[in-house]
């Protein structure tokens, strides 16, 4: 096309430099239809054979399309990857994700740099910690009590005013030398968790962390579906804090305590005595403690103490106002409206009335008479939650029964009578809790699982 054009653009200037110019178009001999123009030369006046003529141009004329071909060759090469080109779009493209890529690396760096910042700030800080443990150790060091003159068989004890002489011991090896005043420790628990909370005498403090369920054991009959299991946290000879205690709560008629002693048995099903109990229990409420087992009997809204070592009921008392046998359950059922729970402080009922409208009530109950020595009406709906129990004088709440990833989701202080949200994991590893309590000797959580008994470690601050 360039070719042809430049024919024109030739012929047009050969017409503006000659006179006159003629086009001709004929067929030629093989039938085509051939163009050919006629430009008289403005010099020469004829065309001399001996100089060449007609080859002589004809030699030009192929020359100028050679050049022609080569432009129009260069032409197209340039237009393939000129600004303007096919090339472009994919150039702009790969220039964008170089862009991005740097950009990309540019944030990495920045991050990078910000966590190098940050654990020089850590190292620092370890640092002075270190150089402060490193200066306080020095310090005590060197105020160690000099040596008393007074032999090693001499009383520590001293008279009012004296400070106790101390021998001190290379740091591999120290013991330490102490008189013993023995004072039953639940009356102690009891005086320090209730005058006050989370004191340092009492060992107790508020629930942050329950673990995962360990499992003990594994009933082996459709009677075992829900039920409770347990450990004396006080227990009387000639009972120990291993003997442990199952009831299986499917039925109407629910008389037999299993009695294992140790929880290997508990795990092989081999129970070392079965109690018959002189009244049926109701739901999964009951507990063990200080050689009775404490149980709601059935279709009563009574507390019954049965005494593990006569074999006989040794005292009953009625909850004033309490719901029973499906009035204020839990939220998973069972007629556990009257829940038994023991705790660093002593023993507590949980339950609900119709002046308390469903929310939870507890009241705490002297062992060996029942009787009520002090109630607290929470605002806690009794049906709303899964199960719950008491550490250190703090009522605890599940939040589900069976949901696999449940938590606990309401604490309720009775030394400041104030209530509050939680939000601690609690797993319900084969989705239908129907008893949990809390042993403090152990500090462990004891639950019934479907078909399995379990225990969950717990932490408290």
């Amino acid at each position: 096309m360039l070719g042809l054009w430049m024919l024109i653009w030739g012929s047009l200037a050969l017409r503006g430099r000659a006179d006159t110019a003629f086009l001709h178009r004929a067929p030629d001999g093989a039938g085509h239809c051939t163009y050919s123009f006629t430009v008289a030369s403005p010099v020469e006046a004829a065309c001399p054979e001996a100089a060449g003529g007609v080859p002589e141009l004809r030699a030009e004329l192929a020359a100028l399309a050679a050049r022609l071909s080569r432009l129009e060759s260069r032409e197209r090469a340039m237009g393939g990857s000129g600004p303007g080109g096919a090339r472009e779009p994919q150039q702009m493209v790969a220039a964008a994700r170089l862009e991005t890529a740097y950009g990309e690396l540019l944030r990495a760096k920045a991050r990078l740099e910000e966590e190098k910042g940050r654990l020089e700030r850590e190292k620092e800080e370890l640092g002075r910690r270190l150089e402060s443990s490193t200066q306080e150790i020095t310090r005590l060091r060197a105020a160690r009590c000099p040596p008393g003159r007074d032999g090693p068989g001499r009383d520590t004890l001293r008279a009012p005013g004296k400070a106790p002489r101390w021998d001190p011991q290379p740091l591999t090896f120290q013991e330490l030398q102490s008189e013993r005043t023995e004072v039953p420790v639940s009356r102690l628990l009891e005086e320090t968790a209730l005058g006050r909370p989370g004191g340092a005498d009492s060992g107790c403090g508020e629930l942050v962390w329950v673990g995962e369920p360990v499992v003990f054991g594994r009933a082996d009959s459709i009677a075992g579906k829900y039920g409770v299991w347990m450990k004396d946290p006080e227990p009387v000879p000639p009972f120990t804090r291993d003997t442990t205690w199952r009831v299986d709560a499917v039925g109407t008629e629910v008389r037999q305590l299993f009695q294992y002693e140790e929880a290997e048995q508990l795990a092989r099903g081999y129970p070392a005595k079965v109690h018959i109990l002189p009244r049926p229990l109701e739901s999964t409420g009951a507990v063990v403690y200080r050689g009775g087992l404490f149980f709601q009997p059935r279709h009563s809204r009574s507390v019954a103490r049965y005494d593990l070592r006569g074999e006989t009921v040794t005292a009953e008392r009625e909850i004033p106002g309490a719901g029973y046998h499906g009035q204020y359950p839990y939220a998973w059922g069972g007629y556990t409206d009257i829940d038994l729970a023991v705790d660093e402080t002593g023993l507590w009922v949980i339950y609900s009335t119709e002046s308390a409208r469903g929310a939870i009530v507890l009241s705490k109950l002297d062992p060996e008479t029942l009787e009520i020595r002090r109630t607290w009406e929470t605002n806690i709906r009794k049906r709303g939650v899964a199960n719950s129990f008491l550490i250190c004088g703090t009522l605890y709440t599940v939040s589900s029964y069976s949901a696999p990833n449940a938590t606990i989701n309401f604490a309720y202080d009775t030394a400041t009578g104030a209530s509050r949200a939680l939000s601690i994991p609690f797993e319900n590893r084969f989705r239908y809790l129907s008893m949990l309590d809390y042993n403090p000797s152990e500090r462990q959580l004891f639950a019934w699982d479907s078909f399995n008994m379990v225990t969950y470690p717990v932490r408290l601050s």
